[in-house]
Parts: structure tokens; sequence; C-alpha cells
């Protein structure tokens, strides 16, 4: 827990920062409380002088790079979340960069000697320069030999040391802030903030312990093992603990340098289309994606291949959700807007209180806009941005895992046109988005749910002579039952346990005739 004090002073000084750079006095007043209202007016008086005149995502951009490599890791979470900053704010911070001094080796040296609890010269025959570093963490280029004596290079991923403690007295502030946001502030109570920095909490959590990005690593490429021209690099497992991570060494052209790739005679285009249908593919088929596809995170290997590193944030999609996201993608194209509109009342993704022809009419006013134009002028991000003002209408809950999917897809759509500027979403979406339907909609998706109910009906019957003993037991026990109440004892334990065996074994027959009677009446329910 931290310190009470401390956690004031943190907070004391982030609001600081946060009026300074204009951050505060960049939200509207009306309807504040006095206090608020106070504190508002006092932000517009220290900001800087050039801050009124900067885009609001720029002042909050700026006003975490002051306040700290943990703010920052706070800007790249909502740039996750543009349901609660917007788009353009989520755009903004989305080009936040952990652009911070790396931390002595020899510190380094010691985190992984504890965690894998052997020398480092036993580990590595060369433990070489930093080639990143980041507020968790840094990266280091080193050299092993494998068992058959051959020498390769590996990507060595340390843990900053005392970053853990740091990031939870940090983390209470933010706690502070999302507390008085949801007390205070009665339009932020939608997007419950409280409940935002928990999650923030949670994934600081995970990404610290790089076990679990290992892990996800190594489930991507499982899931992957067979796609054409997507890949992740290979874990070392040998040399990867909850402080150390290591894998192979990607030798490709980082694709926030689109000349470079450009100059190695690279197809940009087909990078464009390889990046988006891996994303798709990955969601739909999978239920897991990679959820932090920037630039910075792709290479392109030297054959083509688009390899992605970093899996410390990843999403996942239940059966129902890939479901939905189907159905509803199929309604907007079929311009079936009240189905759109039932299936999310139907998911209970909209409040029952809510009109379904209005919400209806609202997916119209998104819909409707995309036909007649060319498909590469159409920003996802644009209809997104649309979407999410239309929730906040019709009181639609936040839900994580598909802002984070639709999130994710904003990003590798703006990834693919830094490589064709014509880029066009829907037909690369297209093949990956038809062969889903197809899958799970279609006549195979029919046979299995067919196949799945017939298990079931299998099961039942396989149960249905026990549940026809629990019948027998419980019709011989009804008169005394309703005459005396319920009582168990060990003689009626006993009873139940012992001279029912018998029943069991000489009243075979009667009970297959209760139990096909009971599967005809359940037969008769479902069909």
């Amino acid at each position: 827990m931290a310190n009470p004090i401390s956690g004031t002073i943190a907070l004391v000084r982030a609001v600081f920062v946060l009026a300074r750079e204009g951050v505060i006095g960049s939200f509207p007043a009306e309807g504040l409380p006095p206090g608020p209202a106070l504190l508002h007016r006092f932000a517009r008086l220290i900001e800087r002088g050039s801050a009124e005149n900067r885009e609001r995502s720029d002042n909050l951009s700026r006003a975490l790079n002051r306040l700290g490599p943990s703010y920052v890791k706070l800007g790249q979470f909502l740039a996750t979340r543009p349901d609660l900053v917007g788009a353009a704010a989520a755009r903004e911070l989305g080009s936040l960069q952990d652009k911070v001094p790396p931390f002595d080796t020899a510190l380094a040296v010691i985190e992984i000697e504890t965690t894998l609890g052997r020398r480092v010269d036993e580990l590595f025959l060369e433990l070489g320069e930093v080639v990143g570093a980041a507020s968790i963490a840094q990266v280091y280029k080193a050299r092993i030999r494998d068992a058959d004596g051959s020498e390769r290079f590996v990507a060595v991923k340390v843990v900053r040391p005392g970053v853990r403690v740091r990031f939870l007295h940090e983390l209470e502030t933010f706690a502070s802030i999302a507390r008085f946001l949801e007390r205070y502030v009665r339009a932020s109570r939608r997007l419950r903030p409280v409940a935002v920095v928990e999650t923030l909490a949670q994934s600081t959590r995970i990404e610290m312990d790089l076990r679990l990005e290992a892990a996800a690593a190594s489930e991507m490429a499982e899931n992957t093992a067979n796609d054409f021209g997507f890949r992740v690099p290979t874990i070392d497992w040998e040399r990867t603990g909850r402080d150390v991570l290591t894998m192979e060494w990607i030798d490709g052209i980082k694709m926030s340098d689109v000349a470079a790739i450009a100059m190695a005679g690279h197809d940009l285009k087909q990078i464009g289309v390889t990046v988006v249908q891996s994303f798709l593919r990955h969601a739909m088929r999978d239920g897991f994606f990679h959820a932090d596809m920037h630039q910075g995170n792709l290479f392109v290997g030297p054959d083509g291949t688009v390899i992605a590193v970093d899996l410390g944030i990843v999403g996942r999609l239940s059966a129902e959700s890939k479901r939905f996201l189907a159905e509803i993608l199929y309604g907007f194209i079929r311009r079936d807007y009240l189905r759109v509109a039932e299936l999310h009342f139907e998911a209970g993704y909209v409040p029952r209180s809510q009109n379904v022809a209005s919400f209806a009419q609202a997916l119209r006013a998104i819909g409707e806009p995309i036909y007649g134009q060319p498909a590469e002028t159409i920003s996802m991000g644009h209809l997104l941005a649309l979407l999410f003002e239309v929730t906040e209408l019709f009181d639609m809950k936040t839900r994580p895992e598909l802002v984070l999917l639709q999130k994710t897809m904003v990003v590798v759509e703006g990834v693919a046109r830094t490589f064709d500027p014509k880029f066009n979403m829907w037909v690369a979406a297209e093949p990956v988005v038809s062969d889903y339907i197809l899958e799970e909609l279609g006549p195979a998706a029919k046979l299995r749910e067919a196949r799945a109910g017939v298990d079931a009906m299998l099961r039942l019957l396989h149960r249905a002579p026990d549940l026809a003993v629990g019948l027998e037991i419980l019709a011989k026990q009804m008169p005394d039952l309703i005459e005396n109440g319920i009582r168990l004892n060990d003689d009626t334990l006993t009873d139940l346990a012992t001279e029912k065996r018998t029943s069991i074994i000489s009243g075979r027959v009667a009970q297959w005739v209760i139990a096909v009677s009971l599967l005809s009446i359940a037969i008769s329910m479902i069909f």
C-alpha cells in the first residue's frame, strides 16, 4: 500500500502538471460543483500561454511526458480506449514512446542471475549492448551457444529494478484521480474510470511478468504455425523467467522505416494486406490477437514475412463475442440495421430500457454513408468515432474486449495505409471475414451445432437411468415428506445408500421405461 502522504504529494503534482499543460482547462466547466469549478478556473489561470493554442491531445501527451514513464504507460493504455478519450486523443496518445535512459548493465546482470539462478556467463557467451529501453524493461542483443555447438544471437528483455514498487505508488495516484472523477464528474461514471484504472493495474502486473508475455508469444506461434507471411519469434524458455525474457533475434527492418523496406525490394501493398489479414485471422479464427500492433512492434523479415514482437498486451474474444461480431458485420453488409440493433440488445450490450427501432435508426446513420463512396476513402477510425457517440447516446456499457479489438483494427489500418495510401480495408478483410462467416454461420456450423445437440442427448440418455432411480426414491419418500416434512438422519441416509441398491438391480426394466419417457419429453421440448 502506498504511503498516503507521498500519494497525496504525487496527486497534487500530477494535477499541477495537467493544469500547467492546459489539459484540465481544455475540458468544459459546465455543470461542475463549486469546488471542482473553482479548481477548473485556477487551472486556466496557471496554464502555459501556448497551451490554449494546442490540441487537447497534444497537451495531454506533453503532460504525460513531463510526469514520467509511469504516466507515459498510462497514456499508452488510454490509447487503447478511444471510447474514453476520443478518437483524436487516442491517435495522439498512440504515438507516445517509452524513450527513457537505460539502466546500468550491472543491475541487469543481477536481475538475470537472480531470476534464472545461474551466472550470466553460463547463460550467454556475450551480453551485448542495449538496443532499446522503455519504462518497464530494456532489451539487449546477446549471443548464445546451442546444444549442438552452434552459436546464434538472441534478444534479452530485462525488467527494470524497482519498477514494481514505483508503479504501485503511481497507480495509487491514478486511482485517486479516478475516484475524484467518478464522485464529481457525473458524465465520467458511464466510462467507469475506477474500473479502467483497475484494468490498467492488472495489465501492468501482467506486462511486468515476462513469463506471461513469453506464454502469449508461444500460444500465438502455435496458432500461426501454418499461416503464410506472419510469425512471432521463438521463445528460449531455458533463459526466461519472471524478470527475464529471451527470444530469437530478428534480422528484419522495423515497419516504421517504410523507405528502407521499399529499398529492400519488398511489396509494400502486400505487406499492408498481410498485416490486416493476419490481425483479423487471429481475432476471428483464434479469438486471440496481438493488441499492440503498431509499427514499432512489427518487423519485415528478409523474405517479406511480417514478424510481431512485444506481446505484453493481447486480446481475447469468447466464442459468443466472435459470433456476435460476425453477425454484426454481416448485418451491416446487408444493410439490415434492425437486425444489427436486435443483436446488440440480445447480447445485453444496450439496456432493455432503450428503443430497438431508435437504435437501428442511429446505426443506419453510421452505415449508410459507407455506400456510394470509394472504399479507400472510408476511415475505420471515423466510423468507430461515430459508433462511440451513438453508444453513449443509448447508454451502451463499455465492453473492454470489443474496444480493444476495435482500437487494434484502427491501428493496423493505419499501418497498412503507411504502405499504401489507397489501401482498401474492405477488400483486404473480405477473404478472412467470408471464411469466418462461412465457417461459423454456414452449413458446416449447423452440422456442428446438430452434432453438439446429439452429444448432449446421448449424455442425457446415459444418465437417464440414474435420474429414474432418483425419481423412484423421491416418489416413495413423498407421502412421508408431505406429512412430516424433510428429515435427514443417519437411518435415512443408510436407507438411501443400501436399500435402494437392491431396487437398482431389480428394477432396471422399469427404470429404462422411465428414462425413455424422460428422453421423449426432452426431445419434444427441444424440437
